[in-house]
């Protein structure tokens, strides 16, 4: 069981551990704590029954956590269970007891010879634990895994781990799909993950489609923002208005500010493929960051509807009504603002 910096996932740790297939020793460490909190809780719900926790499962808080008693209590036998479950949470707040450089190294004797029925958990959010005597015991042990919790970006990073956890669950999501729980929801992991779980039950065939989310998560299929997108990048403009007609009546899910930042980026991304000498979807997806063959469809589309000045403009109409909507020379309705740009994008 070696350690694999590069290749442990959260979707590969989950299938793991929810087949009852533990490592001795488990180092969760990095800067986006909702997978750290998720895996380990995942550890002790899989590992111990409710009734077998009273006496296997020991917890640690980092502020308060003795290095020496939290080994101590791995080193114990489980009662009544198959495993022991020692956790450290917030081990990044350990501190140094007096003669002692590093606490987290006094792991590295421990690592070098785990007691087999224990599962020791080490929580270490906000980046990496700095302890190379024990992360080379681990490795030279093979004794445990380090998973690296990295922030996840928006683009193909959200996009990718959306499509992998939803297949995870044995769904199979479409690219629009995909893109609208991308957009709706962004990096917000919780609710990302909260959400896919709920349209995997929900969903009979196991697809999860635009239909689906759109009844079970609050974003209509027909007036969202790449509807919008959409109906700009066809200059359908009675469709536009509608849509934007239906955002003023909704403005919680429809903030204005959201709404120029995504069309600035759209057509960004648009001006810069509409320069390339090879468009094709791959490219576009290259230089968009997405793995949507369907959003780089709709960029390409875009640029044989607009040329290259009336880009140009637009970006320069979203920069000028960003800046109105902030108070900044402009004391209009923001949605009056807004429908004043649709109405500039569509005639450039």
């Amino acid at each position: 069981m070696a350690v694999k910096r590069e290749t442990v996932t959260f979707t590969s740790l989950n299938k793991e551990i929810k087949s009852g297939t533990f490592k001795n020793i488990y180092v969760l460490q990095g800067e986006e704590p909702y997978f750290i909190d998720r895996l380990q809780q995942l550890i002790i719900d899989t590992a111990l029954t409710e009734d077998q926790r009273d006496f296997n499962l020991s917890l640690y808080y980092g502020n308060t956590a003795n290095v020496r008693e939290v080994i101590s209590a791995c080193q114990q036998y489980p009662a009544f269970s198959q495993y022991k479950v020692v956790v450290v949470r917030e081990a990044q707040l350990i501190a140094k007891q007096p003669g002692h450089k590093n606490d987290l190294d006094l792991f590295a004797s421990y690592a070098e010879k785990p007691l087999p029925s224990t599962i020791l958990v080490i929580c270490h959010k906000g980046g990496d634990l700095k302890s190379k005597p024990f992360t080379d015991a681990l490795k030279t042990a093979k004794s445990g895994v380090v998973f690296n919790s990295k922030k996840v970006r928006e683009g193909r990073d959200l996009e990718a781990l959306i499509v992998n956890y939803a297949t995870s669950l044995g769904c199979n999501i479409d690219s629009k799909a995909t893109s609208m729980l991308a957009d709706h929801i962004g990096t917000d992991i919780s609710r990302q993950f909260s959400e896919l779980d709920k349209l995997a039950i929900l969903s009979e065939d196991k697809n999860i489609t635009p239909l689906l989310i759109e009844r079970n998560v609050g974003i209509s299929k027909d007036f969202n923002y790449f509807e919008l997108e959409d109906a700009l990048t066809r200059r359908n403009a009675a469709k536009a208005f509608r849509i934007v007609d239906y955002f003023e009546r909704n403005p919680k899910n429809n903030p204005t500010p959201q709404l120029i930042a995504l069309l600035s980026s759209f057509f960004t991304v648009t001006l810069i493929a509409s320069t390339l000498s090879d468009k094709t979807p791959e490219k576009v997806m290259a230089l968009a960051g997405t793995s949507s063959s369907w959003r780089a469809r709709k960029f390409l589309d875009a640029t044989r509807m607009y040329n290259t000045r009336s880009l140009i403009n637009i970006i320069g109409y979203l920069r000028e009504c960003d800046t109105r909507s902030k108070g900044i020379g402009s004391r209009q309705d923001q949605y009056a603002l807004f429908k004043e740009l649709v109405y500039k994008i569509l005639h450039a």
